[in-house]
């Protein structure tokens, strides 16, 4: 009998546990990590993302570890692990490298390794192949071969999973790209899309965020035009898309570790290389500008509603950086309780879906267990699944009746009406 080929997933975020979940239904998989309780959870069958439940861990050829000597001895080796920008939003590679040592490593002659991390191109073979050649001792395109394809996980999203998405591939020659495409096949139901060079797909990928950031940026900055001619939004949008060619993009916080980051690595490189973008640089500046937009209409109508702006008490609903998921990283909601705590405003906040350790370690606020009776503004900033129920009668419940009902996203117009209602 074949053996079956056997696949190592670095890193077991949202796109390495859907990787190897996937892959696992084919192929032997090693799921590696070096978050150690990350790694228990998954062992005991548990996401801790809340992407995957217990059952997608039956009948597969997986484990999980997070010890790096582990994944010695694989087949392909597939990177996918995070790729932040630091406080100054200049790309942080650092886990990305991590990365490279450990796979340089335990790295065999004859074995591949494929990226998928979300970079700006040319950093596969400019800064991560180099670095597994010095650390391994291996020359690439000889000893070993390596390639890249995009991930495109869409966390919260069970129609556009790994499966059902066209997967770009290319690799570092003609029978690297087809292993590598073979490789994808045999999970990816879409089709497969080769692209000439490792350094297109890069860029691929790198400007399918972008574009989304840019068209949100408008949105978000025609929404602030409107506001001040006193112009709903979502009605002029809807008018709008009556027309065959109108591309439907709404306003909003735009946060996470994609559309909110990766345009920063374009940028980036694109200033190394002597170019200082304009139109990507300021649709960043906007969509980053958004949370302090929306903390300014809501001390605006506090000043005219309450006594003293000090004593008002504040319900943030959803901590997340989107819907109907868990994850808190750049949740832009963040800049909105800061900033309205730096006036020493109460703020509380809810989410049924983001856990309150995380949240007290990341942003240094918690969550309270049931709402009061008595808020001054509430802020429906993440439209999960279990608010989308919610009511008229029910924030009149929760508010003072001066209150200010703040919808992000406008999942409640035309259906606030004992209250002041404001959404972008």
């Amino acid at each position: 009998m074949q053996q079956k080929e056997k696949v190592a997933i670095i890193g077991l975020g949202y796109v390495g546990l859907s990787l190897a979940l996937a892959f696992a239904k084919k192929k032997s998989v090693i799921g590696f990590d070096i978050n150690a309780t990350k790694v228990q959870l998954l062992q005991n069958k548990i996401d801790p993302n809340h992407e995957f439940d217990a059952n997608a861990f039956n009948d597969i050829d997986a484990q999980f570890t997070s010890t790096v000597n582990d994944i010695q001895g694989v087949d392909y080796y597939i990177v996918a692990v995070p790729t932040p920008v630091n406080g100054e939003r200049i790309p942080n590679l650092t886990p990305l490298l991590q990365a490279c040592k450990s796979v340089a490593a335990v790295i065999d002659k004859g074995s591949m390794v494929i990226f998928e991390s979300t970079v700006y191109p040319g950093c596969t073979e400019e800064d991560c192949i180099p670095l597994i050649e010095q650390v391994s001792g291996l020359k690439a395109g000889t000893d070993f071969l390596y390639g890249y394809s995009p991930e495109r996980i869409n966390p919260g999203d069970a129609q556009h999973t790994l499966e059902q998405v066209v997967k770009v591939v290319s690799g570092c020659n003609e029978y690297a790209t087809a292993k590598i495409a073979e490789l994808y096949a045999a999970v990816v139901q879409a089709g497969i899309h080769i692209a000439p060079t490792i350094k297109t797909a890069e860029a691929a990928k790198i400007i399918e965020n972008t574009q989304r950031d840019l068209n949100i940026g408008l949105m978000n900055e025609l929404s602030m035009i409107f506001d001040k001619m006193q112009l709903n939004t979502k009605a002029v949008l809807a008018a709008a898309a009556t027309k065959w060619n109108f591309i439907p993009f709404m306003p909003g916080l735009v946060g996470g570790h994609c559309i909110g980051v990766d345009p920063y690595y374009l940028t980036y490189k694109a200033a190394k290389l002597g170019y200082n973008s304009q139109i990507i640089t300021a649709a960043r500046m906007i969509n980053d500008s958004m949370g302090k937009y929306i903390a300014d209409k809501i001390i605006q109508h506090l000043i005219v509603a309450v006594d003293v702006v000090k004593n008002a008490k504040v319900l943030v609903m959803g901590t997340t950086f989107k819907e109907n998921v868990a994850d808190i990283r750049n949740a832009k909601i963040a800049d909105v309780i800061f900033a309205l705590q730096q006036l020493h405003i109460q703020v509380h906040v809810t989410d049924p879906r983001a856990d309150n350790a995380a949240l007290q370690k990341e942003y240094g606020y918690g969550l309270v267990t049931q709402p009061e009776s008595n808020y001054d503004v509430v802020v429906i900033a993440v439209p999960h699944q279990e608010y989308l129920h919610l009511n008229d009668t029910y924030f009149a419940a929760i508010t003072q009746p001066h209150a200010l009902i703040v919808d992000v996203k406008g999942i409640y117009a035309n259906h606030i009406y004992s209250r002041k209602y404001w959404s972008l």
